[in-house]
């Protein structure tokens, strides 16, 4: 049986960046939890990713809206329909199809996602203010390479005149969700 090498430093690299990547994630989800405390009585994080992926898209088919959140279409309709009781989605006919219904957020699903973002961005600078130049840089070469290897996108920026709140892939599609 092969055994793969161990690098210079005694420790296997591998092992240490899943570790280091693993607490990135812990460190992350935390503060996604605190950017959504401003909605979470109405809002699961499942169903705020809804919100996301509609911010994005648009008015969206309840099939398509399903597929690009990975759920059956039965699941994305009870989503919706809770998310249409808070007042952060409604439906409409589609004027093209009037067979077809649309999803699409209201302006106060559009707030909310807007609101919830801005709450992350400006934790994640706060810790990223933390670190000294070269380790700023350091970082982003770092985490450009992971994304690319990971295949998601970057989130442009701030001054982007179409934000990407958060960055879904639609795999599909092989684009931006």
């Amino acid at each position: 049986m092969a055994q793969r090498e161990i690098p210079a430093g005694g420790t296997d690299d591998v092992d240490a960046v899943t570790r280091a990547v693993l607490t990135a994630s812990r460190l992350l989800v935390a503060v996604s939890a605190r950017s959504l405390a401003a909605v979470e009585e109405r809002v699961t994080l499942p169903q705020f990713r809804m919100l996301v992926v509609l911010s994005i898209r648009g008015a969206t088919k309840l099939v398509t809206l399903a597929d690009l959140l990975q759920v059956a279409p039965s699941t994305a309709m009870r989503m919706i329909d809770r998310l249409i009781a808070a007042g952060l989605a409604d439906r409409q006919t589609n004027p093209d199809n009037r067979r077809e219904t649309l999803l699409q957020l209201t302006q106060e699903g559009r707030r909310a996602v807007e609101d919830v973002t801005a709450r992350r961005r400006a934790e994640i600078a706060a810790i990223v203010e933390r670190l000294v130049p070269k380790q700023r840089a350091a970082l982003v070469e770092a985490l450009t390479a992971f994304n690319e290897a990971g295949g998601e996108p970057l989130v442009p920026a701030m001054d982007d005149p179409e934000p990407h709140p958060l960055g879904w892939v639609d795999a599909v599609a092989g684009r931006k969700a």
